[in-house]
């Protein structure tokens, strides 16, 4: 009998996966806590939370309760002309602890989706107020998403190759290197004093898919204050950053100078179901309300604001919330300090940064690239070593489920220094 992983090859098409040369997927038939369990009974420590979703560990009983509850009750409803408790519960919920004057929100389904979203508020907001500003910031490396409103905000790369004639224009000022934070500045505030830019984008102190590249509060506070100054739109992408993972709640916490828009998604629900949210200001709202129904946010899915997901999303928060859950965080903080301390130095290692719960390895590899071949090298070594670790080219990162514990990190860290001394031997 064939297995579900020749099954697999045989009907599906993976996400970020060259089908022809990778190998066949592994199959995971359940997972607890940091663990998958495949369908030959292999345990995986996944340290990077799947793709950087599942904040508090798979399949939690509080979460999976509350989604059978809501699911024996309703579970979805058309929200054109309807709501129901559990989306206004988590509206309410959400506006209470986000950074700024957040006032609304509005679902959609992905972290691209929420971006997407922004950038139409964004846009929209200027032409319903008869302004010409069209102009769209970001920051070099960024990644917003993969529909095409996201890919245009997001660098020019491999990722958006195929459709670069077909994006729209964006103004890209230079990531904020250290040491080159003001230089950065700079070109964002030359860019702003035009008068003609709709919105400023960024990922809030990490960008995520670039190779998580950090940068410090201040300069991120210095950009929103350019914006502030000549009344460009802050949009926030805190769909990577948001629930915990840079240490506060949101990375935007961090900051004097609030964002317009807040772009939130991954974390949300725990991992257990897909949402995304677009959080937004009472003056943004209000540019759409109006008796003119062209003035109106021409956006909606079939499934926005699904009462199970919704319902999911409200029992992560109650996790998330929990004192347990902050003194998790700041355990994990602690650790992935100490380890880097162990590593730094090492003759493989080019540099090790942390911001929060999320530690990042950038290991000596000559030409650093998201295809280098040290990446495949990298996954397979740590695979082998049941330990789901996916490098972003020769960037080793450990983006953790709150629920791990010091004995299962020390697992990570000691392959991870495993790798080097193999590595430094070879």
């Amino acid at each position: 009998m064939a297995t579900i992983s020749q099954r697999d090859t045989q009907t599906v098409w993976h996400p970020y996966t060259p089908m022809k040369i990778w190998p066949e997927a592994i199959a995971i038939t359940s997972g607890k806590g940091v663990y998958l369990t495949d369908e030959n009974g292999n345990q995986y420590i996944d340290a990077i939370s799947s793709w950087w979703v599942n904040l508090h560990g798979h399949s939690h009983p509080y979460i999976a309760q509350k989604v059978h509850e809501q699911m024996l009750t309703m579970e979805h409803c058309i929200f054109a002309g309807f709501t129901h408790g559990p989306a206004v519960t988590l509206a309410e919920r959400l506006l209470a602890i986000l950074p700024g004057s957040m006032a609304k929100i509005f679902y959609s389904d992905n972290g691209s989706t929420a971006v997407e979203v922004a950038l139409k508020m964004a846009l929209q907001y200027w032409q319903n107020k008869g302004i010409s500003r069209k102009k769209i910031i970001a920051i070099d490396g960024a990644y917003h998403g993969d529909t095409f409103g996201a890919m245009s905000v997001s660098a020019r790369s491999i990722f958006t190759a195929a459709f670069s004639d077909l994006l729209f224009d964006v103004s890209f000022i230079p990531f904020p290197e250290k040491g080159r934070e003001a230089e950065s500045i700079a070109v964002l505030q030359q860019l702003v004093a035009a008068g003609d830019v709709a919105a400023f984008i960024a990922e809030p102190l990490i960008q995520g898919s670039a190779g998580m590249q950090m940068y410090d509060a201040r300069t991120l506070d210095a950009y929103f204050a350019a914006c502030r100054a000549t009344d460009t739109l802050i949009i926030a992408d805190e769909v990577m950053t948001g629930f915990g993972r840079t240490g506060p709640l949101f990375a935007c916490s961090q900051v004097a100078h609030a964002p317009d828009i807040i772009c939130l998604s991954k974390g949300l629900t725990g991992g257990a179901m897909p949402m995304g949210i677009t959080a937004t200001t009472q003056e943004i709202y209000d540019a759409f309300y109006d008796d003119d129904r062209t003035r109106m946010l021409y956006h909606g899915h079939s499934y926005t604001a699904n009462a199970t997901i919704c319902a999911a999303a409200l029992a992560s928060l109650d996790l998330l919330l929990h004192a347990d859950c902050s003194a998790s965080r700041l355990r994990i903080a602690d650790a992935h300090k100490q380890f880097a301390a162990t590593i730094t130095g090492h003759e493989m290692v080019e540099d090790i940064r942390q911001t929060g719960t999320i530690l990042a390895i950038t290991l000596r590899a000559g030409i650093s690239s998201y295809h280098s071949n040290l990446r495949d090298e990298l996954y397979q070594y740590f695979i082998s070593r049941q330990i789901l670790l996916r490098p972003l080219g020769n960037i080793i990162y450990i983006l953790p489920p709150y629920c791990i514990t010091d004995q299962e990190l020390d697992l990570v860290y000691d392959a991870i220094r495993s790798y080097l001394q193999w590595k430094s031997a070879a």
